[in-house]
């Protein structure tokens, strides 16, 4: 899906606009137990409310693709019964009651196994949380697009209709003392609800159209997926390597497999030639988020001096992990905002607009790494003064 594509959806969740029509909701206990269901009308609800819900919802549709945003493919040649059931909520906009229930049933079912795999301890109780799964459906039009890439509001011929789904947790909110009654006493306790930890839309967008045989999951932890919650509600469809695993496998191939020339120049051009790419991928709201092949990260290595023995041991590698003409987000490869360097007992975080600040020389026969003291010098704020 694309930047624009994630937009025009959240458009749609405007508090302001008040379009879809509904908000279904079901409340679980710790133990698995429905503490209550619910409809709300949009145009009925209070606007503080509705805001905190459009937040949630919009929630889901935030983050990097790759790493929060996965997608999940169904079979198109043998379709299962969470393709089916995801197919009948699209259709009926989750008008259905049934329908909708064996869509909580299984998100339930996911709660609980999640649950029982979490390590037990004796206050347990104190750990206890409830959750609100949260769902709404809606539909608009896919309008063409002219020649100049605007958007032709006169020329439509196909309509978008997805559902989002939310798991919140539910928390107690901690006693605090306030003002009340005319005076100050401690209030009660309340639960709260808290921002979705996973949710998915259904369908993920293709071109302006439905792919109706992807989802889009959203992961509150990049660096882990619910299988419980995968297996549950998606049942056996495909869930790439979360984003976190991705990216430890990348930083374990490049170390191993060029070893000794896996040097901070080959680091700091792979970081900049990368940046530079998902910037301009980025000025294009059109484009699909940028990915990057065994191929094209080979030829990367080789141009920044990597030789072709190593670089043909890591192409060997990453075909062998994540399996010959995959594809990995570019973000798992090169964080843009920020380049890290760590030793065991020091780390340093510099803004990779000046990473060439940055090199590593031998002094006195110690490896170093040595920074440019370009401008002022602050120890714990304070600007100290360097000796010559």
């Amino acid at each position: 899906m694309t930047p624009r594509d994630f937009s025009e959806i959240k458009r749609r969740l405007d508090p302001s606009k008040r379009l879809p029509d509904e908000i279904c909701g079901c409340y679980v206990s710790d133990e698995g137990e429905i503490l209550a269901s619910f409809r709300k009308p949009v145009a009925m609800l209070p606007q503080e409310e509705l805001e905190r819900y459009m937040a949630i919802f919009r929630r889901v549709l935030t983050g990097n693709q790759g790493q929060q945003l996965l997608p999940v493919g169904f079979s198109a040649t043998q379709p299962e019964p969470a393709f089916d059931l995801f197919t009948r909520l699209r259709r009926t906009r989750l008008r259905d009651n049934d329908t909708l229930n064996e869509l909580f049933g299984s998100v339930m079912e996911a709660l609980q196994e999640e649950k029982a795999s979490r390590p037990q301890s004796m206050d347990a109780d104190k750990h206890a949380e409830s959750t609100l799964i949260l769902a709404l459906g809606d539909a608009f039009d896919v309008y063409r697009r002219r020649r100049d890439g605007e958007t032709d509001r006169d020329s439509s011929d196909a309509m978008y209709t997805y559902f989002l789904c939310c798991v919140c947790p539910v928390r107690p909110r901690r006693q605090e003392l306030a003002y009340q009654g005319g005076d100050f006493s401690m209030a009660p306790e309340s639960m709260e609800v808290a921002m979705p930890v996973q949710g998915f839309l259904y369908p993920a967008r293709e071109q302006g159209g439905a792919d109706i045989y992807t989802a889009m999951y959203y992961t509150k932890n990049a660096a882990q997926v619910d299988e419980a919650f995968v297996t549950h509600v998606f049942g056996t469809a495909t869930v790439p390597m979360p984003g976190g695993e991705q990216q430890e496998a990348l930083c374990t191939m490049l170390r191993e497999t060029l070893a000794e020339e896996c040097s901070m120049e080959v680091m700091q051009a792979v970081h900049e030639r990368v940046s530079d790419m998902i910037r301009e991928q980025k000025e294009d709201r059109q484009a699909d988020p940028l990915t990057l092949s065994c191929t094209e990260v080979t030829q990367m290595l080789s141009d920044c001096g990597v030789s072709q023995e190593k670089t043909e041991a890591f192409s060997d590698e990453f075909d062998e992990v994540f399996g010959q003409a995959a594809e990995v987000p570019a973000v798992n490869l090169v964080s843009p905002g920020q380049f890290k360097i760590a030793t065991p007992s020091v780390s340093i975080r510099v803004d990779p607009a000046h990473k060439d600040l940055i090199s590593t020389r031998t002094i006195d026969g110690q490896r170093c790494i040595v920074i440019l003291a370009d401008g002022a010098v602050e120890v714990n704020g304070v600007n100290i003064a360097l000796g010559e």
